[in-house]
């Protein structure tokens, strides 16, 4: 076997030498592949000379997974940790995608062989953009960033301003009391009829109120009917 050369255009890096192994032996990349190679995988690194110190330690990352994969299926009982888990299932992730890389890489020098010039035809439809060489005039300069600016608004949530009505229990006590003074008794739903939620709340709590000073008097003759009211 040779002896490993680190080249920048011909890298032949661990995860690289695991697939060449795995192809050789026309294996699916699996954990039982992965236990298979381990010991070719193995041998390989101790065949390596006049290695730097960083890319032994990449051989030997890769060495220490493929021998926790090696004792995992020697040993099925064998419980793995969460994070040695991920460590295999990352390592399986990384050979699939690094062999349909090595895949394109094929295709494409196949297709650069064929064609080693491309047009620009793509680019045909887009519309026209800014160049740096191109003459441009402060008009348009501003109509471009008008157009931003008017683009960039519509990200903007629009705040809508409305003015809260504040409803105190003093103001609808005096309500009440002005109320009876001139009618003597009514009813709770004649009183609240065509006003807001929160104003009908603090409204029966006003009654409420005046109910305890004993004020006023109140009957409900069933469940849910409307209150009949009644100054003391």
């Amino acid at each position: 076997m040779e002896t490993y050369e680190l080249k920048l255009e011909e890298f032949s890096g661990p995860i690289e030498k695991l697939l060449e192994l795995i192809e050789g032996r026309k294996l699916e990349v699996t954990r039982f592949s992965l236990a298979e190679v381990t010991a070719d995988f193995l041998g390989y690194i101790e065949s390596l000379e006049e290695v730097t110190p960083k890319v032994l330690a990449d051989f030997i990352a890769v060495a220490a997974k493929l021998i926790l994969v090696k004792s995992h299926t020697l040993l099925p009982e064998l419980k793995l940790s969460e994070e040695e888990e991920h460590e295999i299932t990352d390592l399986e992730d990384r050979l699939k995608f690094y062999e349909g890389f090595r895949q394109a890489e094929e295709n494409l020098k196949k297709q650069w062989q064929k064609q080693v010039a491309f047009g620009r035809a793509y680019l045909a439809n887009l519309p026209q953009g800014f160049y740096l060489t191109q003459k441009i005039e402060p008009a348009d300069l501003l109509k471009e960033v008008e157009r931003l600016a008017a683009e960039l608004e519509s990200f903007i949530p629009v705040l809508k301003q409305e003015e809260i009505k504040l409803i105190t229990l003093e103001e609808k006590i005096s309500e009440l009391i002005e109320r009876l003074d001139k009618t003597l008794q009514g009813s709770f739903n004649s009183i609240t009829g065509g006003k807001e939620r929160s104003e009908i709340i603090v409204l029966f709590l006003a009654l409420l109120h005046l109910l305890k000073d004993t004020l006023v008097r109140v009957e409900q003759d069933k469940l849910f009917s409307d209150i009949k009211i009644t100054k003391s």
